[in-house]
């Protein structure tokens, strides 16, 4: 039978050897959802620094006692990947922040440039579907997701600190060795205007190649993705 894992932010519950849960929305996963009963097991990590195995020892009407059976090496992404997307229609930006979390990426920047499909962003909601696909693949940290920003307030905060990387041009930027984190930018599916491009020049962004067909911008999100994390 499969063990399911749960993220518990570390601000509100602490693992530790043995503990009683009273969260309301982890007892109603646990009692309807999966109808668990003493003696099934659960997955639980912080996202920072621990993730544990525990069994239910105890069920009360407004909590659960857990015992710890053992202790799991964490997961992690192999690299430190930022992706700069422009804003897409709602289905469209959830599935790019639920598949590139799958694949590693650690921090989501939305921008908005001058040919965005949509402006309108919701944090809480995105950073939901960050969790679940967390927990769904098995990564053991939860990725960054941020409030959106123009694309001139993106390039101009994160040049400094990540190797910027722009989905445009035939040619491609070598990496080398650097620990630097790496960020990629993604336009919409109109493309990028010649101010933005020229934005990109100006600053002396890299590029990524994809191949010379073209693809949608939620396809290049995952492509760029699988790229730079490998």
């Amino acid at each position: 039978m499969r063990v399911h894992r749960f993220y518990v932010a570390p601000d509100d519950i602490k693992l530790e050897q043995s503990m009683w849960i009273k969260s309301p929305e982890l007892r109603n996963q646990w009692l309807k959802v999966f109808r668990y009963r003493v003696g099934d097991e659960v997955v639980l990590f912080d996202g920072v620094a621990v993730e544990r195995l525990y069994k239910i020892s105890r069920i009360e009407p407004d909590a659960v006692e857990l015992q710890l059976i053992t202790e799991f090496e964490r997961k992690l992404p192999a690299k430190h990947v930022y992706l700069f997307w422009s804003l897409l229609k709602k289905d469209k930006t959830e599935w790019v922040i639920q598949k590139c979390t799958e694949l590693g990426i650690s921090n989501f920047v939305p921008i908005i440039a001058e040919r965005s499909e949509k402006l309108g962003f919701n944090v809480e909601r995105a950073e939901k579907i960050a969790i679940e696909a967390a927990e769904q693949c098995g990564r053991s940290d939860i990725p960054h997701v941020r409030e959106p920003l123009t694309l001139e307030e993106a390039v101009h905060e994160y040049q400094d600190k990540v190797t910027l990387l722009v989905c445009d041009e035939p040619s491609e930027t070598s990496l080398g060795e650097s620990d630097k984190p790496t960020g990629i930018f993604i336009g919409p599916e109109g493309g990028w205007t010649e101010a933005e491009l020229a934005l990109f020049k100006e600053n002396s962004l890299g590029s990524l190649n994809l191949g010379n067909l073209i693809l949608r911008a939620e396809t290049a999100a995952i492509a760029a993705t699988t790229k730079l994390i490998q």
